[in-house]
């Protein structure tokens, strides 16, 4: 144990495990967004919302309490 503590406090070897960490978080945070249909239509929804401030044709979301 005490070997991969001397191993990660190398800069090179420290810079390449931040890498694959920002990067697999960046991957999921993408994966996260842009699957699911609901959260699609959910944040496609929200595209107008500067438009539509204070008007009554804005679109409205539709909640289903029976899920």
């Amino acid at each position: 144990m005490q070997d991969f503590f001397l191993w990660f406090t190398e800069l090179d070897n420290s810079k390449m495990f931040a890498l694959v960490l920002f990067f697999t978080t960046y991957v999921g945070i993408l994966l996260y967004v842009y699957t699911g249909r609901r959260r699609t239509e959910r944040l496609e929804s929200y595209r107008f919302m500067p438009l539509n401030e204070g008007h009554d044709d804005a679109p409205k979301r539709e909640d289903n309490k029976d899920e």
